[in-house]
């Protein structure tokens, strides 16, 4: 919810379905497929909660794919699977975040925690990109940070979906926050593997040279 995200579509079915949306302004249910190689996904193959969206464009290129740009809005859980063709048409319940009777001050030291943490992962990580800092730093809404943050942690599908099945905004932050605690491990543990496979190839590539110019001399 609250995020743009680019989708590139590449079946006829969803691309005539978000075109249809599009040009009614209608919604679109954006659910998670349980396997991602299914090829037609039909009310088994998906979970159960998903995120209502807005179709703000859509884009058609050369080669047929076509990418549309998607607004979430809000969370919802799927009640009845009304029809399965041509398209999934399901009736929903929205869902809304309820927060825990905790104190404004845990919240905001949830906020801080969840923000200092994704920081740090990418002070580590030199692909990241550098915006992404001054987003972070600008969002002030603890719903907004964890949705944010959840869409875009290195963590397995599943883990990402039961982040978003949490209804309670303090404990959706803090099962975030140790994902978040563990990636920064993992990411800090691959920064000392590569420093460290880095330090020995500079002693190699140095005894090497040494080695050259010890027979040099010798000649």
């Amino acid at each position: 919810p609250g995020l743009l995200i680019p989708l590139t579509l590449r079946h006829q079915r969803p691309i005539q379905l978000a075109k249809k949306v599009h040009q009614t302004a209608g919604w679109l249910g954006v659910i998670t497929q349980k396997n991602p190689h299914v090829e037609e996904p039909g009310a088994k193959d998906i979970f159960q909660v998903g995120t209502m969206a807005k179709v703000l464009k859509v884009i058609t290129f050369p080669d047929g794919n076509t990418t549309i740009i998607l607004q979430g809005r809000q969370r919802f859980k799927v009640k009845a699977i009304l029809t399965e063709k041509p398209h999934l048409l399901a009736q929903v319940e929205l869902l809304k975040d309820k927060a825990l009777n905790t104190t404004r001050k845990k919240t905001k030291a949830l906020l801080h925690s969840l923000r200092e943490v994704a920081s740090n992962i990418l002070s580590l990580s030199p692909e990241g990109p550098p915006e992404a800092q001054v987003v972070l730093n600008n969002i002030k809404d603890l719903d907004f940070l964890t949705y944010f943050l959840s869409a875009n942690i290195h963590v397995e599908m599943d883990k990402k979906q039961k982040l978003l099945e949490i209804n309670n905004s303090n404990r959706r932050a803090t099962l975030l926050l140790q994902y978040l605690l563990k990636d920064l491990e993992l990411t800090q543990l691959k920064k000392e593997i590569q420093g460290k496979v880095h330090t020995d190839i500079e002693q190699h590539q140095r005894e090497q040279y040494f080695r050259h110019q010890i027979r040099v001399l010798q000649e």
